[in-house]
């Protein structure tokens, strides 16, 4: 079904294609840009760099994002997004919300079919579409390929940091930016909400660590007894440790509990929402996670992290003096990279996530406190 529908979609686009001309038009000063990053939490404050790249360049353009509903609220009080538009199921919805807006420069993060039919029916005048280079992706389509010829080709090398990959995508308008930081706000209530969770709980107005035993990704998955002698051992020698994850990670969490029996270990996931949790993060002194949405919270604010790459490549995780990434050891590459987390190998992704010890995290957890 979902292959007609993207036929249906290219046959539309090459019907349109003499009517409205290619989506190469050169664009001195874009008023209006619309980024469609349709993938996860993390991914999208990844891409907040693009949106401030632009409100640098061009102060007085409009950018418009969009994205998945969750992802609303992760940019939510952000200076650099002018509006979110929900990734709607049914493409002509969002093809009907973008072409009010009238853009003159549009660009997909990724290599996304619907996303760049979306942008081409959608009569946005310059379109950039990545094309993979030094490796590839299930995500280019033969239908993408096709379409790609209308638009600004941008090379993405699939090896290489993603932030400055995306940042690239903004050339055609002559954006050559290379500044990372990501960019991540929240309300003044959600301060005053989070600080009084804090407070009221076992932590009160100690510092405190954050650790995520949720995945994000199945594949991904260490297990809750190794995140739960991590979170003892951090509780036991330097903070009390606030564990926090959403309604996917509901088994993960409860499987860790178990297995803590320490007072200074709290249990708060669920009981965040997405604004609440990116204060809560920004007032955290340490960050243990696998490579999962929140811990690009904890590097926008500067908390030190402990990232536990798994089975995926680890090019995306925060990188810096203050950032720890643990590689498994490997025979065989990473069971998931970057634009390829659906054709895999499940056993070896689950060899892989299992492959990293206890040792290695609570290890990496000494360096960063000894500074």
């Amino acid at each position: 079904m979902k292959s007609l529908e993207n036929l249906l979609l290219l046959v539309l686009c090459l019907l349109y294609l003499p009517f409205r001309g290619s989506a190469r038009r050169e664009i001195k000063y874009p008023k209006r840009v619309c980024i469609i990053q349709s993938a996860q939490f993390g991914d999208m404050i990844c891409t907040t760099p693009v949106f401030r790249a632009i409100k640098e360049a061009y102060p007085d353009s409009k950018v418009y994002v969009v994205g998945k509903a969750i992802n609303r609220e992760v940019l939510r009080n952000n200076p650099d997004v002018e509006d979110f538009i929900v990734w709607k199921e049914k493409p002509f919805e969002t093809i009907k919300e973008i072409r009010k807006l009238r853009c003159d420069f549009g660009a997909s993060t990724g290599p996304n079919f619907v996303g760049l039919a979306i942008l081409f029916l959608s009569g946005v005048k310059s379109i950039a579409a990545a094309e993979i280079k030094e490796g590839s992706s299930p995500l280019e389509t033969r239908p993408y390929k096709i379409l790609r010829n209308v638009a600004h080709v941008v090379p993405h090398i699939i090896t290489a940091y993603p932030p400055k990959e995306y940042l690239k995508l903004l050339r055609p308008i002559g954006i050559t930016s290379t500044d990372t930081t990501k960019h991540v706000y929240y309300s003044l209530e959600a301060k005053k909400s989070a600080e009084e969770k804090i407070l009221t709980s076992p932590i009160g107005n100690r510092k405190f660590a954050i650790v995520v035993p949720g995945a994000g990704h199945y594949a991904k998955r260490w297990l809750p007894e190794r995140f739960a002698s991590v979170a003892r051992h951090v509780a036991s020698t330097y903070m009390p440790v606030a564990v926090i994850g959403g309604e996917r990670d509901r088994e993960d969490v409860a499987e860790m509990m178990k297995n803590v029996n320490h007072p200074d270990i709290v249990n708060f996931a669920e009981a965040l929402s997405i604004d609440e949790l990116k204060t809560f993060i920004s007032l955290s002194s340490l960050f243990v996670s696998l490579d999962t949405g929140p811990l690009f919270i904890a590097e926008a604010f500067g908390v030190p992290t402990v990232c536990i790459i798994g089975p995926v490549d680890g090019v995306q995780p925060p990188r810096g003096p203050k950032n720890i990434l643990i590689f498994p050891r490997r025979d065989r590459p990473a069971a998931l990279a970057m634009f390829n987390t659906i054709r895999f190998d499940i056993e070896e992704a689950k060899r892989q996530s299992k492959a990293t010890q206890v040792s290695e995290v609570i290890d990496a957890v000494d360096r960063l406190m000894a500074g």
